[in-house]
């Protein structure tokens, strides 16, 4: 079989890495990973955990869950930064333009992450999983973003 038979997709290449990133994750109900892509070339990746310089959930507990705050409802009441957050504040810290790029993401964003999403200019995304949040569905739609489901061993 000929090495090139063996190569996965641009999609799967992207979406592993973004389950990658992922396992960087603080979060003790959740673990995302991001990463925005140009011209098949990453920009910036995220995932979800305390900002910088302050104490992780796996460090101090879970807020959420000492205030039985179910997935997907009052977002705010977090110590951590979701993984979409992160990439695109990655992107900004560092100068570069993700406008129309493309967000390969673990977990379909929060609508939080899509306001932000489309204020940025991203014109895509792909995402493994699924996530119970009705705003960002509409956004999403209204917005006119793509989105794609990919799994992790499509090709």
């Amino acid at each position: 079989m000929p090495a090139t038979d063996k190569r996965p997709s641009w999609d799967a290449y992207f979406m592993e890495i973004a389950a990658l990133v992922a396992r960087r994750s603080t979060c003790l109900r959740r673990a995302v990973g991001a990463v925005i892509v140009k011209n098949r070339r990453i920009l910036a990746t995220g995932y979800n955990g305390a900002p910088s310089g302050i104490a992780h959930c796996v460090d101090r507990g879970c807020l959420r869950e000492t205030m039985q705050i179910a997935s997907g409802q009052r977002h705010e009441l977090c110590r951590g930064i979701h993984a979409e957050q992160n990439a695109i504040i990655q992107a900004a810290y560092h100068g570069v333009s993700i406008q129309d790029g493309i967000l390969y993401c673990t977990n379909l964003p929060c609508s939080i992450c899509t306001k932000m999403i489309i204020n940025a200019g991203i014109h895509e995304i792909c995402y493994t999983e699924g996530y119970a949040d009705e705003l960002s569905m509409a956004l999403l739609e209204e917005a006119g973003i793509r989105l794609r489901q990919v799994g992790l061993q499509e090709g």
